[in-house]
């Protein structure tokens, strides 16, 4: 009797064990799911048509945020501006969307950003314990999953950005920590945080990266663990214990925007981006603030950032470093100078862009090196004219989809990096700022003008159906077990058959 009571015993434990095992796989918790891949391995049946009114579980009204919502053991976790300087943070049970809890801060006064951001900008991360959340004024913050009470704090140094896209970055999760990289105008940096004590791991201080947008992501290769990051010329593999920079690949542009993607060791990057004296000159001086000498000095910077006094750190970083002659005034290679760090000149400079587009291609690189593997782990690299600046690649089937501004969509083989077929056009156009994601054999796109376009994942990319909300998307919809969750402006959606 006993070792029959054993035996079905251990058989409980290994059978919740695996239960548990595909719950987790069914979690979304962080941007873009697992390791930013957008791809879930949930085996959830999901519709193609739906809608603001068809086919929804459940909806909630949350304030405006371009954040996305995040899934982790049952708990949906999402952001959103409630009021003119508060942000609030919550929780809502997935299957039900019966709220759990609701975290409001008070923000202060914060730097101005674009209409198409929003200040409730970051994706929380999550696991079974604990949210961890960031904004611009606030830091990074850990909360009780199940209760939003509060754990810990880590205090960030509030970026401050010239151009005013603002804050965008979120926190990712590896193994017992939180990672953070933002690479703002005055203080880029990459931390390590301890998950459970919110103490500081390790940091790396980025110095030599301009303005960058892109997530790290986890990369296995060579028998070696790299946290990944990408940024202003550099692909850089991070030591995940240390911190050290393990490898570089010098092959990116002047900033990125984008997220890596990994699959079977090897990162695949899009990257679209202009030389970065052309960006202040269109920006700053030709702009409505400007005087169109075609040249700039304090006075056109601060007028064209507004009312937010712009710190001293700042034009020690990078004007008076670019003023060489010291008259007053960037002007051609000076900006050059300027805003990009002295061992770090990446992309078209001044003199070779000149007044053409930016440059724009495709890249992927074999991780588990060391040192400067530029040579030696760049697979392929190839030009395009239709990447976005924004819209991460989708890897899957030995294929990467591109999606950009107006729907237009190319393909692209992950083994040589050539073309699977001519570009095309999904859906009905509009802006794109959300990634696409995958599961149940679709790809989800959503875009600016409230659409949800379904492709068929497989070679052919066959539309499905084209679905309308109602309000601009600009937050990545996720994915889990009860069904597929899609942020508009100012609402929150649970899509399911």
């Amino acid at each position: 009797m006993k070792l029959l009571l054993g035996g079905l015993a251990a058989y409980l434990i290994i059978n919740v064990v695996q239960i548990d095992q595909k719950l987790a796989h069914a979690d979304w918790p962080q941007f873009r799911g697992p390791n930013a891949t957008g791809i879930s391995t949930t085996a959830i049946a999901l519709p193609e048509k739906f809608s603001a009114t068809e086919n929804v579980k459940w909806s909630a009204e949350v304030g405006d945020g371009v954040g996305s919502v995040v899934v982790a053991h049952g708990r949906s976790f999402v952001s959103a501006m409630t009021g003119p300087e508060t942000v609030s943070l919550y929780a809502f049970e997935t299957k039900t969307g019966k709220l759990l809890w609701r975290r409001d801060w008070p923000t202060g006064k914060m730097q101005e950003v674009h209409k198409t951001n929003s200040q409730a900008s970051s994706t929380p991360a999550a696991d079974e314990s604990r949210c961890y959340f960031y904004f611009s004024t606030l830091g990074l913050r850990a909360v009780d999953a199940k209760t939003g009470t509060d754990v810990w704090h880590y205090s960030v140094p509030t970026p401050f950005f010239v151009f005013k896209w603002g804050p965008g970055m979120s926190p990712v999760l590896c193994r017992d920590m939180i990672l953070f990289c933002q690479d703002d105008d005055l203080n880029p940096a990459f931390y390590a945080i301890d998950k459970v004590t919110g103490k500081l791991r390790w940091k790396d201080d980025r110095f030599d990266m301009a303005v960058n947008y892109s997530h790290p992501v986890i990369c296995s290769a060579n028998g070696q663990e790299d946290i990944v990051v990408a940024g202003t010329g550099l692909l850089i593999g991070y030591d995940p214990q240390t911190g050290k920079r393990r490898w570089t690949a010098k092959t990116l542009l002047r900033n990125i925007k984008t997220t890596p993607v990994v699959e079977n060791g090897v990162v695949y990057i899009s990257v679209q981006s202009g030389g970065i004296a052309n960006q202040w000159l269109a920006s700053v001086d030709q702009g409505t603030t400007g005087n169109r000498d075609g040249k700039i000095d304090k006075r056109e910077i601060q007028e064209f950032v507004g009312k937010t006094p712009i710190p001293d750190a700042f034009y020690r970083k990078t004007f008076d470093r670019g003023d060489e002659d010291k008259n007053g005034f960037l002007e051609g290679r000076e900006m050059d100078i300027a805003f990009m760090h002295p061992d770090n000149f990446a992309g078209a400079s001044f003199q070779s862009l000149g007044d053409k587009a930016a440059e724009q291609f495709i890249v992927a690189v074999r991780g588990g090196g060391t040192g400067d593997v530029t040579n030696s782990h760049v697979l392929w690299k190839h030009p395009t004219k239709h990447t976005d600046h924004i819209v991460s690649p989708f890897v899957s089937g030995q294929r990467m989809l591109l999606i950009k501004e107006g729907g237009i969509s190319t393909v692209f083989d992950t083994r040589t990096g050539n073309s699977l077929r001519e570009p095309k056009r999904v859906g009905t156009g509009g802006s794109y700022f959300a990634s696409p994601i995958s599961a149940d054999g679709k790809i989800f796109l959503a875009s600016d003008n409230g659409k949800v376009v379904v492709l068929k994942n497989s070679a052919s990319y066959e539309e499905l159906a084209n679905n309308d909300f109602g309000e601009s998307i600009i937050s990545t919809p996720a994915i889990s077990a009860d069904g597929l969750l899609i942020r508009t402006r100012t609402k929150l959606f649970c899509v399911a058959k």
